[in-house]
């Protein structure tokens, strides 16, 4: 198990580091810089942007706008990224699924390889996936459920937030670990699958934490198990939920969501570096982890982009086989 000082990061850079960055890159920023949320205004990862923006403005000394650019999986805004000048002042804030996982779901339509379009910057968070079931339904453990699913195949269904979300390659990792018939329903967003969930029209679904939440903590929503290998004991409310490590040993399962800072490839590096400085800065205060654990996420900082390239990288393999599993395709 990953320690939280390591995903936190270890000691905190200090202002003369980011002085000694600014130093080498003089001349940036001397205007606002835009951070593109490839995702609707409201959710988590928009919260997370808009937090980030505010704290990056006082150690840049200048304005940082948030601008949500959403469709196509977050293909849209990361390609108006990966298309934008390479002056360090348009960033995108990217989940796993846009920069590792989306290449082998829109095979022939994906715009962009975000290995080779964009400059890795540093991971700003991390979270998992958590299993809900509505509180009128009467599981009350894993095993309850994934008994009903055995005994009567098919007949029970599983939302998720579209094809080839987190939600879902979630949803046919578990289908395949204990090995249970269980029918997929796609929503066109969590919104609409929580609204049904809620109504009763579908069983249970897999989304990420901080969506999930608000109706667990009102019990619209029982949580029956985290789609990570260990349980997640910074959420007061999941202390109890197991993981999937104690639920299904053998499966290998760790469903784990990432959020990252990248800039289009050719970004002078000084500018990578000044900017990863300022940002790792944020995401290992005390301030920025009391904020995002809070909604089921956890800082984590990359030590330098070359590292979070190579993380990128090995995350590909891992995605590339969740999408073969699920056998999703959306092109």
């Amino acid at each position: 198990m990953i320690s939280r000082r390591a995903l936190i990061g270890g000691t905190t850079l200090t202002l003369p580091a980011l002085l000694a960055a600014r130093s080498q890159s003089p001349d940036f920023p001397t205007r606002p810089v835009r951070i593109v949320v490839p995702f609707a205004p409201g959710g988590a990862v928009d919260l997370t942007g808009r937090f980030l923006a505010e704290r990056l403005q006082t150690t840049l000394g200048q304005n940082v706008l948030v601008e949500n650019r959403g469709g196509a999986g977050g293909n849209l805004g990361a390609d108006v990224v990966a298309k934008g000048e390479k002056d360090g002042y348009t960033l995108l804030l990217g989940s796993a699924s846009i920069l590792c996982a989306n290449k082998f779901l829109y095979r022939r339509s994906m715009p962009l390889d975000p290995a080779r379009d964009l400059a890795p910057v540093t991971r700003v968070t991390t979270g998992t996936v958590l299993l809900i079931v509505n509180s009128d339904r009467p599981w009350k453990t894993f095993g309850e459920l994934i008994t009903a699913a055995k005994r009567d195949p098919g007949k029970l269904t599983m939302g998720s937030s579209g094809t080839g979300t987190v939600s879902h390659l979630a949803i046919e990792s578990l289908k395949r670990a204990a090995d249970v018939d269980i029918t997929h329903v796609p929503y066109r967003g969590g919104g609409p699958a929580f609204q049904d969930l809620y109504a009763g029209n579908i069983d249970m679904m897999f989304d990420v934490i901080p969506a999930a939440m608000p109706n667990v903590r009102e019990g619209k929503f029982r949580p029956l198990a985290v789609g990570s290998a260990e349980r997640i004991t910074y959420v007061p409310e999941l202390r109890d939920v197991p993981g999937m490590r104690e639920l299904l040993p053998d499966s290998g399962i760790d469903m784990q969501s990432w959020y990252a800072i990248n800039a289009p490839a050719g970004t002078a590096e000084s500018r990578i570096m000044l900017l990863h400085r300022a940002i790792t800065q944020i995401v290992r205060s005390d301030e920025f982890r009391k904020r995002m654990e809070p909604i089921g996420f956890t800082p984590v900082a990359d030590d330098s982009p070359v590292a979070f390239g190579a993380y990128m990288r090995e995350q590909e393999k891992v995605w590339q086989k969740l999408v073969e599993i699920s056998g999703a395709t959306l092109d």
